[in-house]
Protein backbone atom coordinates (compact mmCIF):
# COMPACT_ATOMS: atom_id res chain seq x y z
CA UNK A 1 0.00 0.00 0.00
CA UNK A 2 2.98 2.32 0.76
CA UNK A 3 4.61 2.02 -2.39
CA UNK A 4 1.46 2.64 -4.38
CA UNK A 5 0.96 5.97 -2.30
CA UNK A 6 4.95 6.47 -3.39
CA UNK A 7 4.78 6.17 -7.18
CA UNK A 8 1.20 8.18 -7.08
CA UNK A 9 3.10 10.90 -5.17
CA UNK A 10 5.79 10.55 -7.43
CA UNK A 11 3.75 10.55 -10.37
CA UNK A 12 2.27 13.80 -8.78
CA UNK A 13 5.71 15.43 -8.73
CA UNK A 14 6.49 14.62 -12.02
CA UNK A 15 3.30 16.30 -13.28
CA UNK A 16 3.70 19.34 -11.27
CA UNK A 17 7.17 19.69 -12.68
CA UNK A 18 6.12 19.08 -16.18
CA UNK A 19 3.84 22.07 -16.13
CA UNK A 20 5.86 24.34 -13.94
CA UNK A 21 8.71 23.90 -17.15
CA UNK A 22 5.31 24.35 -19.48
CA UNK A 23 4.94 27.46 -18.30
CA UNK A 24 8.13 28.64 -17.77
CA UNK A 25 8.71 27.95 -21.29
CA UNK A 26 5.31 29.36 -22.73
CA UNK A 27 6.62 32.86 -20.46
CA UNK A 28 9.66 32.77 -22.17
CA UNK A 29 8.50 31.96 -25.90
CA UNK A 30 6.05 34.79 -25.07
CA UNK A 31 8.43 37.23 -23.35
CA UNK A 32 10.45 36.66 -26.64
CA UNK A 33 7.48 37.71 -29.33
CA UNK A 34 6.72 40.81 -27.42
CA UNK A 35 7.34 44.52 -28.45
CA UNK A 36 8.47 47.34 -26.91
CA UNK A 37 5.61 49.97 -27.42
CA UNK A 38 6.36 51.98 -24.90
CA UNK A 39 8.50 54.58 -27.66
CA UNK A 40 7.63 57.81 -27.60
CA UNK A 41 5.76 59.61 -30.18
CA UNK A 42 5.78 63.02 -27.92
CA UNK A 43 9.73 62.34 -27.45
CA UNK A 44 9.96 61.86 -31.47
CA UNK A 45 8.65 65.45 -31.88
CA UNK A 46 10.65 66.90 -29.32
CA UNK A 47 13.75 65.78 -30.72
CA UNK A 48 12.73 67.30 -33.78
CA UNK A 49 12.09 70.66 -32.04
CA UNK A 50 15.64 70.54 -30.63
CA UNK A 51 16.92 69.95 -34.00
CA UNK A 52 15.26 72.39 -35.86
CA UNK A 53 15.96 75.05 -33.62
CA UNK A 54 19.82 73.96 -33.29
CA UNK A 55 20.04 73.52 -37.45
CA UNK A 56 20.38 77.35 -37.61
CA UNK A 57 22.51 78.20 -34.59
CA UNK A 58 25.18 75.62 -35.78
CA UNK A 59 25.04 76.92 -39.53
CA UNK A 60 25.33 80.48 -38.03
CA UNK A 61 28.72 79.86 -36.10
CA UNK A 62 32.27 80.43 -38.21
CA UNK A 63 34.47 77.96 -36.36
CA UNK A 64 34.18 74.42 -36.30
CA UNK A 65 34.41 74.22 -32.18
CA UNK A 66 31.22 76.04 -31.94
CA UNK A 67 29.37 74.80 -34.32
CA UNK A 68 30.11 70.97 -32.46
CA UNK A 69 29.38 72.68 -29.37
CA UNK A 70 25.87 73.19 -30.42
CA UNK A 71 25.20 69.80 -32.00
CA UNK A 72 26.51 67.93 -28.97
CA UNK A 73 24.20 70.22 -26.95
CA UNK A 74 21.30 69.35 -29.07
CA UNK A 75 21.94 65.65 -28.66
CA UNK A 76 22.07 66.32 -25.21
CA UNK A 77 18.69 67.89 -24.90
CA UNK A 78 17.41 65.52 -27.35
CA UNK A 79 18.28 62.30 -25.23
CA UNK A 80 17.26 63.80 -22.10
CA UNK A 81 13.74 64.48 -23.77
CA UNK A 82 13.47 61.30 -25.53
CA UNK A 83 14.48 59.23 -22.24
CA UNK A 84 11.98 61.05 -20.05
CA UNK A 85 9.61 60.46 -22.63
CA UNK A 86 9.62 56.43 -23.11
CA UNK A 87 10.37 56.78 -19.42
CA UNK A 88 7.02 57.97 -19.05
CA UNK A 89 5.50 55.86 -21.32
CA UNK A 90 6.75 52.90 -20.08
CA UNK A 91 5.31 53.76 -16.61
CA UNK A 92 2.15 54.61 -18.26
CA UNK A 93 1.42 51.20 -20.67
CA UNK A 94 3.29 49.33 -17.49
CA UNK A 95 5.92 48.34 -19.64
CA UNK A 96 9.71 47.60 -18.42
CA UNK A 97 12.95 49.51 -20.36
CA UNK A 98 15.54 47.29 -18.10
CA UNK A 99 13.46 43.74 -18.88
CA UNK A 100 12.03 41.57 -22.00
CA UNK A 101 11.66 43.55 -25.53
CA UNK A 102 12.74 46.61 -23.54
CA UNK A 103 15.38 45.39 -22.51
CA UNK A 104 16.66 44.13 -26.43
CA UNK A 105 15.76 47.29 -27.16
CA UNK A 106 17.97 49.73 -25.45
CA UNK A 107 20.71 46.79 -25.88
CA UNK A 108 19.64 47.19 -29.69
CA UNK A 109 20.23 51.50 -29.57
CA UNK A 110 22.97 51.61 -27.36
CA UNK A 111 26.33 49.74 -29.01
CA UNK A 112 25.80 51.80 -32.66
CA UNK A 113 25.39 54.99 -29.98
CA UNK A 114 28.46 53.97 -28.54
CA UNK A 115 30.18 54.10 -31.86
CA UNK A 116 28.98 57.44 -32.82
CA UNK A 117 30.51 58.84 -29.76
CA UNK A 118 33.84 56.94 -30.30
CA UNK A 119 33.87 57.88 -34.01
CA UNK A 120 33.02 61.81 -32.95
CA UNK A 121 35.87 62.27 -31.24
CA UNK A 122 38.30 60.36 -33.85
CA UNK A 123 36.67 62.22 -36.69
CA UNK A 124 37.31 65.62 -34.56
CA UNK A 125 40.75 64.90 -33.65
CA UNK A 126 41.71 63.92 -37.60
CA UNK A 127 40.17 67.46 -38.57
CA UNK A 128 37.33 65.84 -40.66
CA UNK A 129 34.45 67.51 -38.94
CA UNK A 130 32.76 67.54 -42.43
CA UNK A 131 32.53 63.82 -42.18
CA UNK A 132 30.52 64.24 -38.86
CA UNK A 133 26.84 64.97 -40.15
CA UNK A 134 26.52 62.28 -42.55
CA UNK A 135 28.31 59.33 -39.87
CA UNK A 136 25.68 60.70 -36.90
CA UNK A 137 23.24 60.21 -39.20
CA UNK A 138 24.40 56.77 -40.20
CA UNK A 139 25.34 56.06 -37.10
CA UNK A 140 21.40 56.87 -35.58
CA UNK A 141 19.97 54.75 -38.35
CA UNK A 142 21.97 51.97 -37.87
CA UNK A 143 20.76 52.34 -33.99
CA UNK A 144 17.27 52.83 -34.84
CA UNK A 145 17.00 49.87 -37.69
CA UNK A 146 18.71 47.45 -35.17
CA UNK A 147 16.45 48.50 -32.38
CA UNK A 148 13.55 48.57 -34.36
CA UNK A 149 13.38 44.82 -34.53
CA UNK A 150 11.95 45.61 -30.86
CA UNK A 151 9.47 47.70 -31.42
CA UNK A 152 7.26 49.11 -33.81
CA UNK A 153 7.72 49.37 -37.58
CA UNK A 154 7.66 52.91 -37.68
CA UNK A 155 11.45 53.08 -36.10
CA UNK A 156 12.97 50.72 -38.66
CA UNK A 157 10.97 52.39 -40.95
CA UNK A 158 12.57 56.11 -39.69
CA UNK A 159 16.30 53.85 -39.45
CA UNK A 160 16.20 53.69 -42.97
CA UNK A 161 15.46 57.13 -43.74
CA UNK A 162 18.10 58.26 -41.59
CA UNK A 163 20.40 55.77 -43.42
CA UNK A 164 19.64 57.18 -46.83
CA UNK A 165 19.71 60.82 -45.95
CA UNK A 166 23.80 59.89 -44.41
CA UNK A 167 24.38 58.63 -47.44
CA UNK A 168 23.17 61.18 -49.80
CA UNK A 169 24.94 63.54 -46.99
CA UNK A 170 28.26 61.92 -47.77
CA UNK A 171 28.12 62.80 -51.54
CA UNK A 172 26.70 66.39 -51.03
CA UNK A 173 29.11 68.05 -49.14
CA UNK A 174 30.43 69.92 -45.74
CA UNK A 175 27.94 73.02 -47.14
CA UNK A 176 24.83 71.02 -46.83
CA UNK A 177 25.75 69.07 -43.44
CA UNK A 178 23.23 71.45 -41.08
CA UNK A 179 20.28 70.70 -43.94
CA UNK A 180 20.59 66.99 -43.49
CA UNK A 181 20.71 67.48 -40.08
CA UNK A 182 17.70 69.28 -39.66
CA UNK A 183 16.14 67.00 -42.43
CA UNK A 184 16.98 64.20 -40.43
CA UNK A 185 16.83 64.74 -36.65
CA UNK A 186 14.23 66.97 -37.24
CA UNK A 187 12.08 65.94 -40.15
CA UNK A 188 12.29 62.25 -40.08
CA UNK A 189 11.68 62.30 -35.68
CA UNK A 190 8.57 64.92 -36.71
CA UNK A 191 7.35 62.55 -39.22
CA UNK A 192 8.03 59.76 -37.05
CA UNK A 193 6.69 61.08 -33.91
CA UNK A 194 3.61 61.67 -35.56
CA UNK A 195 2.62 58.20 -36.84
CA UNK A 196 3.85 56.58 -33.45
CA UNK A 197 1.62 59.35 -31.75
CA UNK A 198 -1.36 58.39 -33.92
CA UNK A 199 -1.41 54.95 -34.07
CA UNK A 200 1.10 53.62 -30.70
CA UNK A 201 -1.25 56.27 -28.08
CA UNK A 202 1.63 58.71 -27.14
Amino acid sequence: MGGLKDRVASRDLSIHGKAASDLAYIRRTMDGSMRFTAVSGWGGIGMAAVAFAAAPLAGARADSAGWLFVWLAAAGAGLIVSVGAVAAKAKRTGQSVAAGAGRRFVFGLGPPLLLGALLTVALWNAGQVALLPPMWLLVYGTALTTAGSYTVAAIPAMGCAFLVLGAAALQAGSAWGDHFMAAGFGGVNLVGGLVVLRRHGG
